[in-house]
């Protein structure tokens, strides 16, 4: 069951490269990965642009308010807290909470 919850948790290095909507709950930001957009490679050969990983292309999301607010909707709907599918906490620290309770008292 956990691995279902582990198919949705990316680093930002890996999902840079799927297309997709994803979230961070830490930073509360909502990233949109679309690689459809064709833009002229000329533009981005300028010495301005030498170099850059990242070019801010406009301070305005061209997502759908309605259509990103039924996406979240529905991963809140299937990923709610405490279910089966819940993303809450790592399965690592689950194993070593189970660790430190199988110790004998009196050892350390």
């Amino acid at each position: 069951m956990a691995g279902a919850a582990e198919e949705n948790l990316y680093e930002v290095e890996e999902l840079l490269m799927q297309p997709g909507t994803y979230f961070n709950p830490q930073t509360e930001v909502l990233v949109v990965v679309d690689d459809s957009p064709d833009l002229d490679a000329e533009v981005f050969n300028m010495e301005e642009f030498e170099g850059a990983d990242w070019v801010l292309v406009s301070d305005e999301t061209p997502m759908d308010e309605n259509r990103r607010d039924e996406l979240l909707e529905a991963f809140q709907v299937h990923y709610h807290a405490g279910g089966i599918n819940s993303i809450e906490g790592d399965v690592e620290e689950e194993d070593d909470e189970l660790e430190e309770d199988d110790q004998e008292v009196g050892r350390e």
